[in-house]
Formats: structure tokens, sequence, C-alpha cells
């Protein structure tokens, strides 16, 4: 079977340790005899070289006849008999019948023809929105917290303002007691009195006021859902002396009931998945092949896009004796051997990857994408590497990627009953109904201060996908999507001694013309 479809050549050029500019696949696509014409080009292209570039192809039809039908000559005017066909570059033998893989066909290379996927590349669609690698510009100096909340405060108050008849705290503490009054601010303080009420202290640019909650009201549940320095509106009535207001009405930013997501134009898959921690010794390389293999297969043949959201390798001093537990200590070999693994993914998917606290990138968020060195390593698939969070739009379908380091937080402040490790989707709903993925700050989650917040959810998305708690759950909140996509790690002493049984070896799959979800386990 000729190799004409470009998915087909990135799939063959990645299971020889190559990536490869577009242009390049196009050229190479274009030619008469494209079997040929890759051939010539690995045999012409320098040692060193890891991309394959334009300028290859350029150079190697150039030298091998015309349109680059290398050792293809055949009669004018007459056809190949079928043993004189060439074989398929994939396998190097003829294709096999009904999508069955011809046997001693390495799995990088053989899935490509099994899983038949044969979409036109040009109906794909990928594009990143949000991706602050190289946009940093926080110091840490005391104009930097300034900046990073005041944006937080403009960008979600206005979400609220229009639901509210907002005044300034100073202008509120003004007003004559007894009038209506409205606030929307950041959450100070919250702390219960001594009969058992709740007192709320907003701030915003020009102070801070406080707010009573009153036990007995129904919406007083709410606040065990409240997190420190997150944004809200309250509306309430003055008391007499006008030095408090008593809450009649809380507002969250939130997710519009009315939000309808998008979808996809076609049936198209996409795979979402999180913590591999390759170079841990817990760490499920089975698993993981038989997921690489199950993408070569005809039942994946639809999954064109494979979504990590961080924590690729172990990590190297993430706490404390790490290194008895690593398989890899080194760094850039944890990532090697990911990379290795990576390889036996089918080339014609599209790849995106944020990183996760236990990657080679700083801690605190919103987090940079990997630096080039690191880049370089992980290039055999071209993957779309960026910053945690961002946003991806697949074919329409907005997916916003966050590893999920906060989730800890909102699962350890609120009561287990709105937020669980058992139900980390759950966990999730809330930081859609705040519109921000990282709110609280000081706490367990390192955030870096910015001269805007980077971490704020200011678009809604169709899917919001997450992982670090090791937990698989999904779920809709107002119709937005929510999965925590398990990981692919056994069981780790530290997990043992806080009883954390990890959903390892899972796989969500998305139909993204359907929003509906599949789980495939492969443990």
């Amino acid at each position: 079977m000729p190799l004409e479809a470009p998915a087909r050549i990135v799939g063959e050029l990645t299971s020889r340790g190559y990536n490869a500019e577009r242009e390049a696949v196009t050229r190479l696509a274009a030619a008469e005899n494209p079997n040929a014409a890759l051939e010539r080009v690995l045999e012409e292209i320098p040692d060193d070289a890891l991309v394959v570039r334009t300028d290859h192809v350029e150079a190697a039809l150039s030298t091998g006849g015309a349109a680059g039908a290398v050792g293809a000559e055949t009669v004018a005017g007459t056809e190949p008999s079928p043993a004189d066909s060439t074989p398929s570059v994939s396998t190097g033998t003829s294709s096999p019948e009904d999508g069955e893989p011809t046997g001693g066909v390495p799995v990088e290379t053989g899935g490509s023809l099994s899983a038949d996927r044969s979409a036109d590349p040009a109906q794909r669609s990928l594009e990143i929105v949000g991706d602050m690698t190289g946009q940093s510009t926080g110091t840490g100096e005391y104009s930097d917290f300034v900046s990073v909340f005041r944006d937080r405060l403009d960008r979600l108050g206005a979400k609220l303002r229009g639901r509210v008849n907002h005044r300034p705290a100073t202008a509120i503490q003004d007003m004559p007691g007894g009038s209506e009054v409205a606030m929307v601010g950041l959450v100070n303080d919250i702390r219960s009195t001594a009969s058992g009420h709740w007192l709320i202290e907003l701030e915003d640019a020009t102070g801070t006021f406080p707010w009573l909650v009153m036990k007995d009201r129904e919406y007083a549940d709410l606040v065990g859902e409240l997190l420190c320095d997150e944004v809200l509106a309250m509306e309430g009535t003055l008391a007499d002396d006008s030095g408090i207001a008593f809450v009649d009405a809380m507002h969250f930013p939130d997710v519009p009931r009315t939000h309808e997501p998008s979808t996809a134009d076609r049936h198209v898959q996409a795979a979402l998945i999180s913590d591999v921690h390759v170079g841990s010794q817990e760490f499920m390389a089975d698993a993981w092949n038989a997921f690489a293999d199950w993408l070569h297969t005809p039942e994946a043949r639809h999954v064109e896009y494979l979504l990590l959201a961080g924590d690729m390798v172990e990590g190297v001093g993430v706490y404390p004796d790490q290194d008895e537990e690593l398989d890899i200590v080194d760094i850039y070999e944890q990532y090697e051997a990911f990379s290795e693994h990576l390889k036996k993914v089918p080339g014609d998917i599209e790849i995106v990857m944020i990183p996760g606290n236990h990657d080679a990138v700083r801690l605190a968020e919103p987090q940079p994408g990997f630096d080039e060195e690191l880049r370089e390593i992980m290039s055999a698939h071209d993957p779309q590497i960026v910053s945690n969070p961002s946003m991806v739009t697949l074919e329409g379908v907005s997916v916003l990627m966050y590893h999920g380091v906060s989730l800890d937080e909102v699962i350890a402040e609120l009561p287990e009953a709105k937020a669980s490790y058992d139900d980390p989707h759950k966990a999730m709903y809330h930081l859609l109904k705040k519109r921000h993925v990282a709110p609280q700050f000081g706490g367990h989650t390192r955030l870096a201060p910015e001269e805007k917040d980077y971490l704020i959810i200011d678009e809604v998305p169709d899917i919001f996908h997450t992982g670090h708690v090791h937990k698989l759950g999904f779920g809709k909140y107002h119709d937005v999507l929510a999965i925590n996509s398990g990981c692919w790690q056994a069981q780790t002493d530290f997990q043992k001694s806080v009883n954390i049984d990890p959903d390892a070896g899972f796989a969500p799959i998305v139909d993204l013309d359907t929003l509906d979800v599949t789980v495939q386990k492969f443990s």
C-alpha cells in the first residue's frame, strides 16, 4: 500500500525517532512515490538531525529522480504487478487484511495501519489560548501582588457587577442604617461568631467591609464553600449603625446556566490522560503499553488527539527521600524514558502537554511550559507543549487543561459532602463556580504573582480536564464536562499513609461531536 497520507508519513518518521516540519511532510506526500522519497530522505539526512526539514526533502527529491520516484521506475503505460508493488513503508510488508496487525511489527509502527486513522489532516483544528510560556514578569515584589489581585477583582468582578447594584466598601460605610447595599470583593476573612453565625469580610480597592451570614438562613450552607481570596458579590441590609451588613444573597462568578457547549462537526475523539510518572518504581509500564497498543486498533481509529495534563515523569527531590522510590534517578533520563514510551503512541495523533508539580518546571502556578532542552528530548511527536493552565480548542471544542494541585486545597477546605478524593470532578465544579483554578493564595498551592492573573477562567470551557489527585471522575456542571483522568502509577507509600487508592491505568475517551465519555481500562 503506497504511503500517501501525511498522517502515515508522520507515524513512520516518529517510529524511527524523527520529528518533521509540516511542509516537509506535505512535500513527501506529494511525491510520485512517497515511500521511496521517504527512504531517500532518511538515507541522506545528517546523522545528528532530529527533525526532518523541508530542505532535507528538497535535496533528496532533487537527487532521487523526477518527483522523488526513487527505486520505483516502471515501463511507461504499464502497471506494476502485485509482486513488484512497493511494500508499505510502515510495515515493510503488504498491508494487513481487515485491520489485523502483521506479526512482528513494532507497536509504534504497526498501529498506524491497524487503526486506519485516515481522516484528512486538513479536517483537524487545534488552537492554544492563554499559554503564558515566556510571558512571566513576576519579581516577587509587593507591586506584583497588588497587580495580580487587582486584575482578579477587575476581571471576575466584571462578571458580577451587572447582577448587583455594587457600591465600594468606603461608600457603603457612609450610607445610612437600614439601606439596601451590595458589594463585589475578594474574600478577606471567614470566621464564626459566638452565636454560630458567620462573618465574611470582603475587600475591594477602597477597603474592607464586614458581612454577617445568619446561621438559620437558607444560603448559610454556601459559607462552607468559600475560600479566601475568591471573588464574589453579596447583597444585604445595613445594620442601624452602618457598621455591618446582614447578607440576603450571595453571587458567584459561576458558569451561566444558559451555557451551551460547542461540539465538533464530525465524529472525532480525544484521549484525556495525566500523571504518567515515568521514573517511579510504581510506573505501570504494562498498562501504558496496553494503552498504546489499543490506540493502534480499529476501535481507536477516531482518537485523533491526546491531551496530557501534567506529571509526565516522577521528578527528583519532589518530596523527602523520594530517591528511594525512583527507578530512574536522573531527571533527564526520566524524560528520555518518557519520550520512548510516547513513541509507542501512533504518530498521526496530535498531542498537547502541560506540566505538573512533579515536572522539571517551577512549582509556582502558572507554570510555563518546558524549557528547550526538555522540549527537544520530547520532540519525536512534535507535541504542543504549553503552560499550566492553558485553553486548547479542538475542532471548536474548548478544553481547559489544568494539572490540578489546587484540588488538594479545595478538598481539604470544603466539607466532605461537597468535595472529596472519591469524586474529584465535584471538587472541580467549585473551581468552575469560582471561575478560577486556584483562588486561595498563601495555602498549600504555590502561586506566582504576575502582572495579570493567568489562573482566571475567563471564558467558559466546554471541557475542564485535570489530574494530580490520581483519581478518576467525570460529570457535568452547567453543561461543562469536568474530567479528572486518574494516573499511570500504582499506589505509592505516601498514598498508603493517607489512605488514597489511585485509579491507575484508565484513559477517558471523549467524543468531541457529542461530549460523551467512555473509559478504557488497561490495568
